[in-house]
């Protein structure tokens, strides 16, 4: 009886070899531009969910590796530099501030 298992979602470049070379057949098509970024923006959300999660250091460090290459993937996607993106996260964080205080806002009242 013939096994299937069904993903319908991006992966990494050498995942159809790896997939090859454990016995499975599999089958995979090149995105177009607009379905690309929507399957990115979904993958980002799925490795954020293997984020939370993480159970130990390790685990944690590779959804940020993940993460990273979805996100350096996105930036080039949307026409933008590290350097573009570094000085729009300046910018935003002197407005706005960054994460170093760890604040949590419980509730804000008027």
């Amino acid at each position: 009886m013939k096994k299937t298992v069904k993903y319908n979602k991006l992966i990494r470049d050498k995942i159809p070899k790896i997939i090859l070379e454990t016995g499975w057949i599999p089958t995979v098509r090149v995105l177009k531009e607009k379905e690309f970024l929507g399957a990115i923006k979904k993958k980002v959300f799925e490795e954020a969910e293997e984020l939370i999660e993480a159970k130990d250091k390790k685990e944690v460090i590779d959804e940020i590796i993940d993460i990273q290459e979805l996100l350096e993937v996105l930036t080039s996607e949307v026409g933008l530099s590290r350097a573009g993106i570094k000085k729009l996260q300046t910018k935003k964080r002197e407005k706005r501030g960054g994460f170093k205080k760890r604040l949590f806002l419980i509730k804000e009242e008027k």
